[in-house]
């Protein structure tokens, strides 16, 4: 078995660079015995390298949504780890979803479109996914006066000190997937005012 059976990608598609890189790695910890068991049947679609400012990168990884339960067993693990071969980059790890078009009344069809494949819920899960494992605890959209929207999402306290370094990179990363400008703070617990 080689890296390149950690990329599961479409017939006819061949792997960039990086996503040859990043199997590699997984390969590599695959290789480590405690790690061994979980990352045996995973496998993921794509990788991408997102700009997030400042000179720096990100490292978004794309795996396919039945693999994702597994994933978010080994996650910490797995992107420490990946983080440390890919130094002053951020890894991220991201399911693949598809979002269908809504139904014109030329197009023919025959089922109703799942809620799941709507541009909201894919939008929604890819908010979720990226802030894994801290929980979103809560949103708020404001308009501004010229029409613009910014969203403010608040993550779990508890995970202030883990992921108060890569807060820009969440940002930076579903503006550049989704076009959606977000703002991610930690609410202020109501002792320390």
């Amino acid at each position: 078995m080689s890296a390149l059976a950690k990329i599961a990608k479409p017939n006819g598609q061949v792997a960039d660079e990086l996503e040859l890189q990043v199997a590699q790695a997984i390969f590599d910890l695959e290789q480590n015995a405690e790690l061994k068991a979980d990352l045996r049947g995973l496998q993921f679609t794509s990788a991408k390298e997102v700009d997030i400012g400042h000179g720096r990168k990100a490292v978004v990884i794309f795996v396919p949504v039945p693999l994702l339960k597994a994933f978010h067993k080994v996650q910490a693990r797995l992107v420490r780890e990946l983080e440390k071969k890919f130094s002053d980059r951020h890894v991220l790890v991201i399911a693949q979803r598809r979002i269908m078009r809504k139904p014109t009344r030329r197009a023919r069809v025959t089922q109703m479109r799942p809620r799941s494949r709507t541009l909201t819920s894919v939008h929604e899960k890819i908010l979720e996914d990226l802030v894994y494992p801290t929980e979103i605890v809560g949103k708020r959209t404001k308009v501004r006066v010229d029409g613009s929207k910014l969203i403010k999402v608040f993550l779990d306290r508890k995970d202030h000190t883990a992921l108060e370094y890569k807060l820009d990179t969440f940002s930076s990363t579903y503006k550049k997937i989704t076009g959606k400008d977000v703002v991610f703070e930690f609410p202020v617990a109501a002792g320390q005012e």
